[in-house]
């Protein structure tokens, strides 16, 4: 941080306007020490008024500073201000002077100040607080230690578990999140056997730990803080942080949830992480379990009736979408901020509350084969917002009905008013192309969306589908790879080219590399494990593509990834379950190209 330049000279010739900083501190030193007289009784308030430490000579100096920054001195208005500060040890004064200085980047005048500060008043929690902020981002962590040891050891014990649960806040800007965990670490050896304090220690240890990337330190920390109290949030929120990388900290959200069933913040960030991580059956339990516990919480019940949509369970789902919408109207508008759900931002008013609902009822109805139904669902939407929304979901459900041309004149006429609704009117006409499996002219599409929006991953890896139903299985590998090139981290992208590969015997030992990549980068995911379980099956490795797709069933049992199951439980000898899990699939969804070939080719009779 630069230094900050002193002036000197005489009076301006010009006005300058006094900032409303002045006004503040005025007010402050004016009613600070007389105050509690306003509320003293009539006959005893002459012996407790004090005067007020503004006098005239302090009121220029206060002017003259506050002129000096508001026209764009700094180094004088700083120099006047603090100088201040020290004559009446005034805290607001210490504070208005290193604010100065931080807003002109001089951060070693900022540390004169707050030492200063902390000379004239060697028990504010506030100077302490200052000096830590400021010395991080100038990478001078070690030099926090004896500010931060002193701030907890200062800061009133009632307060203290809040305080050591905030620290990491602190050290979010460091260079060098390891040195910052360990100095955390060492600040607070001395709170981590008092009662009061060992959770929150243990806690703000493990996150330090985490932000480092030191998974192992951090969970160990959750760990123990969770067994020292079982019923604490603090570990399982920390615990939740580490979902997916970390499986083994999974244990310790659901062992807090056993003890707290009634921990619905918990509940309903695990059921994110669960969402995130693909785990459909789990957070349907999770949800299944909070709306029990707490019926009157509308995003609860509208999640669980997504995830019936995405399991393909339409009569639960308008179940649950109905208590919603029960939920919702029964909520003050005031209030309904509060009833998005776990994977959204909250509704902008009730009545998108409400449309969240009518659009997922819709789905459900469509699901059903109720086009009729599904359309009156949607004619319940006023919402200006949601236009584009709806009518995508009326050409959907006109494709469904043969209506393939009508479908796509609805999507063309859309008004576009970003770039962004161009896209999405694209995506939705490639979408309708698709369920029709009009393939040929879903790709002609794509490929004009591509040219007019290149190096868009989602439009390329949309186009790959489509060759791969096209059997343009070179275009759809090149496409994937481009991707990839674009787009390390995509996992879906390592997954579609390592399943490609497989589905086709080919290239066996590459295909495991790609689908452990993607594993790599999203763990859990039930898609991926699906995929690296059918991989070890075309390598010959029968139990562990047994294991690994039993997990992915268990976690998202949809019809495709049962029809896996069940061909390798069938091959495997295993038919009694491979019939069970094949029948589950079946009722699902018997549509699924997958089964019906994988039911077909093995004669399986269900």
């Amino acid at each position: 941080m630069p230094t900050l330049i002193s002036r000197t000279g005489g009076a301006r010739a010009h006005v300058v306007k006094v900032s409303i900083k002045l006004a503040a501190l005025l007010a402050a030193l004016a009613l600070g020490q007389g105050a509690h007289a306003q509320t003293a009784a009539p006959d005893t308030a002459a012996s407790t008024v004090e005067n007020s430490r503004l006098d005239a000579p302090l009121f220029y100096q206060l002017l003259i500073g506050e002129i000096e920054q508001s026209a764009g001195e700094p180094g004088e208005a700083y120099q006047v201000i603090l100088d201040a500060a020290r004559r009446t040890k005034d805290e607001q004064l210490f504070r208005r002077a290193t604010d100065i200085a931080v807003q002109a980047r001089a951060g070693d005048q900022a540390l004169v100040a707050v030492k200063a500060w902390r000379l004239a008043l060697p028990d504010s929690l506030e100077a302490l607080r200052y000096q830590v902020q400021i010395l991080v981002p100038m990478n001078r962590t070690p030099e926090t230690y004896e500010p931060l040891q002193s701030l907890v050891r200062l800061t009133p014990a009632p307060q203290r578990p809040a305080l050591i649960i905030a620290l990491p806040r602190f050290f979010a800007r460091s260079a060098d999140q390891a040195l910052s965990a360990a100095l955390v670490e060492q600040v607070l050896q001395p709170y981590l056997d008092a009662p009061d304090t060992r959770v929150a220690a243990r806690v703000t240890i493990g996150r330090g730990w985490l932000a480092a990337f030191d998974g192992t330190k951090a969970l160990a920390m959750a760990q123990r803080a969770h067994e020292l109290d079982p019923a604490a949030e603090t570990p399982a929120a920390l615990a939740l942080e580490m979902l997916p990388g970390t499986p083994a900290a999974d244990a310790i959200v659901q062992s807090h949830l056993a003890a707290r069933p009634d921990s619905n913040g918990v509940r309903l960030l695990y059921v994110r992480a669960l969402l995130a991580a693909s785990r459909y059956a789990d957070a349907t339990a999770q949800l299944d379990t909070l709306t029990r516990n707490s019926p009157q919480l509308p995003q609860a019940w509208l999640t669980l009736g997504a995830l019936r949509l995405q399991l393909r369970e339409p009569v639960p789902a308008i179940a649950a979408l109905q208590k919603y919408i029960e939920a919702v109207q029964a909520v003050p508008a005031t209030a309904v901020n509060e009833s998005g759900n776990a994977a959204e931002e909250a509704p902008a008013s009730k009545e998108d509350a409400l449309a969240r609902g009518w659009l997922l009822l819709s789905q459900a109805a469509d699901l059903q084969g109720d086009f009729r139904g599904a359309e009156a669902w949607l004619a319940k939407i006023a919402d200006s917002a949601r236009t584009l929304e709806v009518q995508v979901r009326r050409a959907s459900l006109l494709a469904r009905d043969g209506k393939v041309a009508q479908a796509r004149e609805l999507v063309r006429s859309l008004p576009e008013a970003t770039p962004e609704d161009s896209r999405a009117k694209v995506m939705a006409e490639a979408q309708v192309l698709r369920e029709a499996k009009l393939w040929t002219d879903a790709s002609a599409v794509l490929a004009q969306a591509n040219q007019r929006f290149p190096d868009d991953t989602d439009l390329i890896y949309e186009q790959s589908m489509v060759f791969e139903k096209l059997n343009r299985l070179a275009d759809m590998e090149r496409l994937l790879r481009r991707v990839i090139e674009l787009k390390p981290d995509h996992q879906h992208a390592y997954n579609a080219l390592g399943y490609s590969l497989a589905e086709r015997n080919v290239r066996l030992p590459e295909a495991r590399t790609l689908i452990r990549k993607a594993l790599e980068l999203s763990p859990g995911e039930a898609s991926i494990t699906d995929s690296l379980g059918w991989v070890e099956y075309r390598l010959g490795n029968r139990d562990e593509a047994v294991r690994l797709l039993r997990d992915a069933y268990r976690v998202q049992p949809d019809a495709e990834i049962g029809a896996h199951l069940g061909e390798v439980l069938w091959v495997n000898g295993q038919a009694d379950e491979a019939r069970r899990v094949l029948r589950e699939a079946r009722a699902r969804d018997a549509a699924n190209d997958v089964l019906r070939e994988t039911l077909a080719r093995l004669r399986v009779d269900l």
